[in-house]
């Protein structure tokens, strides 16, 4: 059965797009505060891989939030990591984040998968994206919903 998601949409002063290379120390910055284990060289081969989003500010240009996605296989984008910073956060960033995560990894023929491996209690967070979430850590948490209206729906899986 195929379940429509919206595609959560950044705030209005908050543009979702890939990162470049000058972002490189803003998105370190941004995982660094919220405490996620970060590795520079990682970083930038994941900008380099066109895999680094930034949500940044309409109003300054700075970043306010980041998602960083690794390809541990051909067809599986994983979320490695996603921040926002402190006093921004609970505003939908980091929802429009994963959404625009999850719609290259649609977009993407190759991808078959988009998943995320993160704590309990972003569980109903990720299950608002769309994604089946695996408590188990196996790998048959696949969903056939579908987020932001893509037709035919791509699996996802999250693994808490």
């Amino acid at each position: 059965m195929t379940e429509e998601h919206d595609c959560p949409a950044p705030p209005k002063d908050v543009t979702v797009e890939q990162a470049i290379p000058d972002d490189r120390l803003d998105v370190l910055r941004i995982l660094d505060a919220a405490m996620l284990e970060t590795d520079a060289e990682a970083v930038d081969d994941r900008i380099a891989a066109e895999d680094v989003l930034v949500a940044r500010s309409t109003r300054t240009g700075g970043v306010v939030g980041a998602l960083v996605a690794v390809r541990p296989e051909p067809s599986r984008l994983h979320v490695d990591a996603v921040a926002v910073r402190r006093a921004r956060r609970g505003r939908g960033i980091g929802s429009a984040l994963v959404a625009a995560a999850v719609d290259r990894g649609e977009s993407d023929p190759v991808v078959e998968t988009v998943s995320a491996q993160f704590d309990a209690e972003l569980t109903a967070f990720y299950e608002a994206l769309g994604f089946a979430v695996d408590a188990e850590g196996a790998d048959e948490g696949r969903q056939n919903r579908s987020s932001c209206g893509m037709t035919p729906p791509r699996p996802r899986r999250a693994t808490v």
